[in-house]
């Protein structure tokens, strides 16, 4: 999840959106409406290059609560060097108004490949998030299986809609949204590079797939899951074909290939040179990679106490628990995953370069409702379906210590996080929508509180802001971290302060927050310009300038908060891992009356601990709201 900072130039980009917008996932269509989808599209604004000395004071702005006085006058220097009439700057932004008047997105590309494909971090824990779903009810291999027969049925179901362009606009604030990462989801898969990834999606080929993989005991099976009519496969003979499977697999495969997936993506890269270079595992791999997505069988994990089972839970989603654990039944590369545990654990991983978490979340809306449906009399099958094929692979002694390199670099990475999901279950946006606040600006600013008080500084902070009001939009940044926001925890708990100047402080910091937001949605906020301005610049060959060079521009992207609120109906909660060495990654998805929190941190960084920021976090909404409740704003 990149949030262009100081991990390859950049931290990992957040998956979410701030403001929910409006899923209307309605009963699936059976008539193709052919031309919808690219008719909405061209409906869609392109995304705009905002005014160069805009983005130069907001970038300066942004800096002021977190770099030092001296330091802050240097950059101002340099800020004033790159704008000024004739320089550098004018240049590049005269650059950059070029490329968007020829391009759909003038950053779109830019942004996959900086963000993503360049990345060379795993991309488990570092750039793939995971989502926990409520435990499901059901703790044997028969539920299991069931349960599981539902879930593909599901995804088919939502897929209907994606290939009969029926699919509803969403729309944000009234504006319709760019649907296009819809169609990048299914069917799709990364690629390793030497240097740089790629990624494949085979849902517009001339032979769209028609199976998944099925991933049990670290083996792989091709499964068809339509008729040969072309009709989805039932529920009832999606079992059948996954008891096969399973009863195939009763031992765990003794070379879990899988787990090459979770490597650094330069050693995986060469390691899938010489895995592919045997034919039989080619076509392996190929079957993998065009699959509509990947269903992860597991077992059930060691016990964990039962008020930490979604903290649990959330390991099994990023990255499988381990070599010991289900590491190796995941392929990491595979833009959807689902896992689905013998114990009624459940969730998903996605590969994050073809989407954001929006669409991901709205697929598993509609996927766990249609679980939840009553089952439905299934009409006469349209004969046998083929028997699941298992995927071989030859295992050479070379890709044998491949795998075992692999299994010690993702314990070592499994070993090294800390996860911890919580429900704060006090209030939700019941609480901050009654004092006329918005709900993600008032935990942001909780937030804010927590690490200010854990570490008697602010930090950058990164929230992920959506562009899909714009063709082809990914994300900007919402940098929580403000002057508004400085001034607000540093008076919480001064007792020279009064307690109506606090709830002036917390209203002027949740109002500019706010502001910031739809500054960013609106395309005009300054992270993605920067970012622009500074490809443009390697573009056309010329030195980086030296605002990209000066120390607080580290600074303002060293990201110790990247944040995401995840809006969903179902009542789960996103993950991912921190995106510096010594700093946090959370993910919260406000319900009414409580809010789902996943906070992560690195057990190698003295620093920082998960546990002790989501208590943090729990004190200062507390606390919040009693000082909201004990100084009441007069009605009149």
């Amino acid at each position: 999840m990149l949030a262009f900072c100081s991990r390859a130039v950049a931290g990992m980009v957040r998956p979410c959106v701030l403001g929910r917008p409006r899923h209307l996932v309605k009963p699936v269509s059976a008539t193709r409406v052919a031309g919808r989808y690219l008719s909405h599209q061209r409906g869609l604004p392109s995304l705009p290059v905002p005014p160069l000395q805009q983005t130069c004071e907001r970038y300066m702005a942004a800096l002021e609560p977190i770099v030092e006085a001296d330091e802050l006058s240097r950059t101002r220097r340099l800020v004033e060097e790159f704008q000024e009439a004739g320089g550098v700057g004018e240049r590049l932004q005269r650059g950059l108004e070029r490329r968007a008047r020829g391009a759909e997105n003038w950053l779109s590309q830019w942004w996959v490949q900086v963000a993503y494909l360049d990345f060379r971090m795993p991309v488990v824990v570092h750039s793939s998030p995971g989502l926990v779903l409520p435990r499901m009810d059901f703790r044997d291999r028969a539920g299991q299986i069931r349960f599981a027969s539902r879930l593909i049925a599901g995804v088919l179901d939502f897929k209907t809609m994606i290939d009969n362009e029926t699919l509803p606009v969403e729309y944000l604030g009234g504006k319709p949204l760019c649907m296009n990462q819809y169609y990048q989801v299914l069917s799709s898969c990364r690629i390793p590079g030497l240097k740089r990834d790629s990624v494949v999606n085979h849902a517009r080929s001339s032979r769209p797939p028609k199976h998944i993989t099925v991933a049990h005991n670290c083996q792989f099976f091709q499964l068809d899951v339509y008729s040969s009519d072309g009709t989805p496969l039932t529920p009832d003979q999606l079992c059948v074909q996954l008891e096969k499977i399973c009863g195939a697999s009763q031992e765990a495969e003794a070379e879990p290939v899988g787990i090459l997936t979770a490597q650094h993506r330069d050693v995986w890269g060469k390691a899938y040179l010489r895995l592919i270079s045997d034919e039989t595992n080619k076509e392996s791999v190929t079957a993998i990679q065009r699959s509509i997505f990947t269903l992860c069988l597991d077992g059930a994990p060691r016990g964990a106490a039962a008020e930490l089972h979604r903290s649990s839970a959330a390991v099994q989603m990023l990255h499988g628990g381990g070599s010991r654990g289900h590491s190796g039944n995941r392929w990491f590369d595979k833009t959807l995953q689902f896992m689905v545990g013998e114990d009624g654990t459940c969730g998903a991983n996605y590969e994050h370069a073809p989407a954001e978490g929006p669409p991901i979340v709205a697929l598993i809306d509609h996927v766990v409702e249609y679980t939840r449906r009553k089952p439905e009399t299934p009409g006469s099958p349209a004969g046998s379906p083929p028997v699941p094929r298992r995927l071989r692979f030859n295992v050479t002694p070379e890709i044998r210590r491949d795998i075992e390199d692999a299994k010690v670099s993702v314990n070592s990475l499994a070993q090294d996080l800390d996860v911890r999901v919580e429900v704060f279950g006090h209030f939700g946006k019941n609480v901050p929508k009654a004092h006329k606040m918005s709900p993600d600006a008032f935990i942001q600013m909780a937030l804010q509180l927590a690490y200010y008080r854990r570490f008697r500084r602010c930090c950058a902070t990164y929230e992920s802001a959506s562009l899909r009001m714009f063709r082809l939009g990914r994300t900007d940044t919402i940098r929580s971290a403000s002057s508004a926001s400085a001034s607000f925890v540093k008076a919480f708990d001064d007792p020279s302060k009064q307690n109506q100047e606090k709830v002036d402080l917390m209203e002027n910091a949740v109002r500019a927050h706010r502001a910031y937001t739809n500054m960013a949605v609106s395309g005009q906020a300054i992270d993605r310009h920067l970012l622009g301005l500074k490809m443009q610049a390697a573009e056309e060959n010329l030195p980086v300038p030296a605002i990209f060079t000066d120390p607080a521009y580290a600074k303002a992207l060293h990201y110790r908060l990247s944040t995401s609120q995840v809006p969903s109906k179902t009542d789960c909660v996103m993950c991912f891992g921190p995106v510096v060495p010594d700093g946090y990654g959370v993910c919260y998805n406000p319900m009414e009356d409580h809010i789902n929190f996943a906070v992560s941190a690195f057990n190698s960084c003295r620093e920082t601990d998960a546990a002790v920021l989501a208590g943090a976090v729990e004190e200062a909404l507390l606390d919040m709201r009693r000082l909201l409740d004990q100084n009441p704003r007069s009605k009149l």
